[in-house]
């Protein structure tokens, strides 16, 4: 099982992986100009739109330290400033992964592997 995991005064936790990349997901979706995450087919380099169910295959979590790293492939809003939406999405992703997980976040990193126009 990969996961993440603290020591307490009552003994250990382990938070899996996915869980933390579902939170994370269901939090930046919810960012102004993120339309989703995006996957990326190995086969012929095309990049879509995942849905809710598939959401963790857009972002990777790794336990450094300690610390988190996590890596987002987005796919953001057409017309919109990518630096603003980043900013956005992470500052969001940090503030309620820490506050869900009680484990510092290191670093985020951010692919923006499309741009959708929203209707």
């Amino acid at each position: 099982m990969k996961g993440s995991s603290m020591n307490t005064h009552m003994g250990k936790i382990v938070v899996h992986n996915d869980v933390i990349a579902q939170y994370a997901g269901s939090v930046a979706v919810e960012c102004f100009g993120i339309v989703g995450m995006a996957g990326v087919s190995v086969k012929d380099g095309l990049v879509k739109l995942l849905n809710r169910e598939s959401i963790t295959r857009g972002i990777s979590v790794t336990l450094d330290r300690n610390k988190l790293i996590l890596d987002f492939h987005v796919i953001v809003a057409y017309g919109v400033s990518i630096l603003a939406v980043t900013d956005n999405l992470i500052s969001n992703v940090k503030y309620k992964v820490e506050e869900f997980t009680g484990i510092e976040i290191e670093k985020i990193n951010i692919y923006v592997d499309g741009v959708r126009v929203i209707d």
